[in-house]
Parts: C-alpha cells; structure tokens; sequence
C-alpha cells in the first residue's frame, strides 16, 4: 500500500483521470431531477440530511416539527407519469406522538456509521436519542445542559464510540453509547458550539466551531484543545505533495548541516585564541536562557492561557465546517457571511477567495462534498451554491426552494445532491439520466420493480 502511494506521489502510477473526469462531468450536470421525487412527510423546516454510510441507500431526515423520516433512494415506492417519475416515500416516521419522540425540533440526524441498525437524533428539547431502527424505539438517551446545535459521530471509528454534541453551553460534551453516560467533556469555547466536525483522517482528532467565531482541534485522548485557528495566520495556495516536501526538506537539511558545519568551524578559531577563558563559558550560559524560554513556548498550550487561544476563524459564529475527503484541508462558514478553506496541518488560512455569499446567521448549516473533494456545497439562504474548493469561484447555483435551504447531502454512490429547507420539501438533483428499458418494461406491466425485502443490519 505504501508503495503505491509513493509511487502516485512521484508520479509513476498515474490516478484514474478517466473516473475523475466522469464523476466531474456528472457534477456539472447535476440539476433538479425529473425522474425522482422524495415526498416529504414532514410539517416543518428540514435541519438535517445524512445518507447511511454502509449501503449509501437509506436517507435520513430530521425536522423541526420534531420529526424524523428514512427513505430508500435506490427502490422507489410507486411511479407517476407512466412510469417516468419515481416517487421513493417515507419507509416510516417518528413525530412528537411517539412516546419516546422529541419534544421539540430536531437539529441533527445521524446514522451509526458502521451499521444501519441504529440512528441518532439531537434536539433542542436538550436530548440526544439514539433508537433502534428495526424496532423504532430509543436504546437510550443523553440529557444535554442545553439546546443540540449539532451532532457527530466518526467515520473512520474501531476503537470508541462517541458522540460528539455541541450545544447552547460553552463545553463540547462526548457521549458514550456503549457505556449510556457521558465520556468527559472538552473545554474551551466562550459561547455555544453550533457545529463539530470529526476528522476524516484520524479517529481522535475533533474539530468545533463556536458562536465566539472559534474553531478549535481536539485530541480527544488528551487534556485541552491542540489548535485554535486563526485567521490571521495565512498561506498562500495548495500544499506541496508529500514526496516533493520530503524532498525540499532533505535538501534544507542537508544545506542546514553545510551551514552548521561552516559556522562551527568558523566559530570554533575565536574560542581556541580564548583558550581556558570566560568565552566557553558564557556560550554555555547564553544557551541556557534560549533552552528555557524554547521549552517553554512547547509547554504553552493553544488551549490554555495563551495569547492564540483568543484567535478567532470568523468575525461571527462559525456555523458550519467539512473535513475533505482526504483529511487535509477544512472548510468553514460563518455568520459573517465567508467561507474558508484551511490547511489543517500548519492550521494556516489558504486565503482562497470565495465569491461573495449570503449565509444565515441564526442556525447551523450543513455542507457537502464532493468524492473527490474538487467541489463544496453550501447552502446560501434560497439557494445551494456549489463552489471549486481550489478557487473559490462559483461553480453551480441550485434554485427550486421556496424559503432558506438549511442542510445538503451528496450522496458520492448515485452521484446526486438532496437538499432540505424550511420550505419543508427535499429536492434531488441528478445529472440528466435517459429512461433504461427496464423502466419501460416496468411501465407497459403497470407496476414498479420488486422491492428488496432485506431487514436493517443487525
């Protein structure tokens, strides 16, 4: 394995440009569907779109009517038009009259990401509800100190299994499923966190972004956060591949040595004329100052009383954040109506230039991307604007909501975008697709293809 990313890195193995440019084409012909439909059971604003990540199949949805919804988006329930429109309807819901139902509007939805058999949901009646699919019921619950803004699970997780919260509260909380009580809590934020990001790269790593405009790195094994981003701190462009940086970092080193051994060769003649005097002496002393002050500044955590732990990511709350595929780069939006790409390595703001956009300022909103990380979809206020994640330039605009778009989805299996908002319809856009034969077989019997009966996973 490592080989062959070596070898990609150097440029041996080129990568498959031709799925590359298929998937690219496809996202560029994405538009409102024509061919399916998903009809929205629910009574108020959809907050939260997730397709499962084991099947890529089942659809997830939460509303603000306390609602929660699935779908199956590759089996439809019935057609319309002659066959031509595939309509998929709720495979069931829960609502408020369910005895274990939320209270008030859910926020967040999520699957269990190794297994269908189990889904969360995050409230601002202040639970947090993790129920069985199959029977529909909740396994058990969190009680939260205020309004969920937002909920995460990892998906790259063996080892734990956390729900990360955030909340009205000034401390992000971790939720442990297996054991039904609270793991410990992260501190650190000045106001409420409205969103959390896992990495897509390490299991351990967490990302959150506050109303205090901060976005702060967590390793979740240790005390305090790692990293505060800071708007401040720039860079300029992509980061080099690795191959390459080992490279120029070899070559600097080596040069670095040449240098080193220039110097101490040329400083070693005054100390031989100073032989046996205060000279050797006082370099020793001189040194010892800079060894302290150096272990000190490695003992100052961005997480403790530091000067970067006031650094801010955005001049409002951060309302949004997506990791790329790669582990990379993040992606943020805040209420101040800008987004931001970051190098999550150097924590640096690469300073691409986003063309301008409106963003809500009162509620959390939820990103998408694309497989290949080439493309990031946002929601900005009626519409959806998919943006070139390297230049910042508008690469789509989806119009069909009537009010503001909350939450999206891209679904990376079907290649297609489903979008939420408080016009309380889910809308799929697909690339143009031509009518197979098997459909119009369907369509000349009178009847929709044979569901597949298969249960939840277990």
């Amino acid at each position: 394995m490592w080989k062959e990313i070596r070898d990609r890195e150097s440029g041996k193995v080129r990568p498959n440009l031709f799925t590359s440019r298929i998937r690219s084409n496809r996202v560029a012909a994405l538009q409102l569907s024509n061919h399916k439909e998903i009809v929205s059971p629910h009574r108020g604003s959809v907050n939260s779109l997730q397709v499962d990540l084991t099947e890529g199949r089942y659809l997830l949805s939460g509303a603000s009517d306390a609602s929660i919804a699935v779908y199956d988006v590759q089996s439809a329930t019935d057609y319309e038009g002659s066959g031509l429109v595939a309509r998929h309807k709720s495979l069931f819901v829960v609502d408020k009259q369910h005895e274990q139902g939320h209270k008030y509007a859910i926020s967040s939805a999520i699957w269990y990401p190794i297994d269908t058999g189990l889904f969360i949901t995050g409230s601002y009646d202040h639970y947090i509800n993790v129920w069985d699919t199959n029977a529909t019921q909740v396994v058990t619950n969190f009680k939260m100190p205020g309004k969920v803004y937002r909920i995460a699970m990892s998906s790259l997780v063996t080892s734990h299994m956390l729900i990360a919260a955030g909340t009205e509260d000034v401390q992000v909380r971790l939720c442990d499923i297996a054991s039904g009580a609270f793991a410990h809590t992260l501190s650190g934020h000045r106001d409420g966190v409205m969103t959390v990001e896992w990495s897509t790269s390490s299991e351990w790593v967490l990302v959150t972004g506050g109303c205090d405009g901060a976005i702060r790195f967590w390793d979740i094994r240790r005390a305090g956060c790692f990293r505060v981003l800071d708007q401040a701190h720039s860079q300029l462009g992509r980061r080099p591949p690795l191959l390459e940086r080992s490279a120029t970092n070899k070559g600097s080193t080596s040069k670095s040595l040449l240098a080193g051994q220039s110097s101490s060769v040329k400083s070693r003649a005054p100390q031989k004329k100073i032989a046996h005097g205060n000279g050797s002496k006082q370099s020793a002393v001189s040194r010892i100052p800079n060894q302290v002050k150096g272990s000190g500044r490695q003992r100052l955590h961005p997480g403790m009383l530091s000067s970067r732990d006031r650094a801010t990511a955005h001049y409002g709350a951060v309302i949004g954040l997506k990791a790329t595929e790669d582990g990379m780069y993040l992606l943020s939006a805040g209420s101040d109506s800008r987004l931001r790409l970051w190098d999550i390595e150097s924590g640096c703001n690469t300073l691409v230039n986003f063309e301008t956009v409106r963003l809500q300022t009162g509620k959390a909103i939820q990103l998408a991307i694309t497989q290949d990380s080439a493309h990031v979809f946002v929601p900005c206020m009626t519409a959806v604007k998919a943006f070139d994640v390297w230049s910042g330039k508008t690469f789509l605009t989806f119009r069909g909501h009537y009010e503001y778009v909350n939450c999206c989805w891209y679904n990376s299996q079907d290649q297609e975008l489903y979008t939420g908002g408080n016009d309380r319809q889910i809308l799929v856009w697909s690339p143009s697709k031509m009518i197979h034969d098997e459909t119009d077989e369907w369509r000349r019997k009178g009847q929709a293809p044979a569901q597949d009966q298969d249960n939840w996973s277990d």
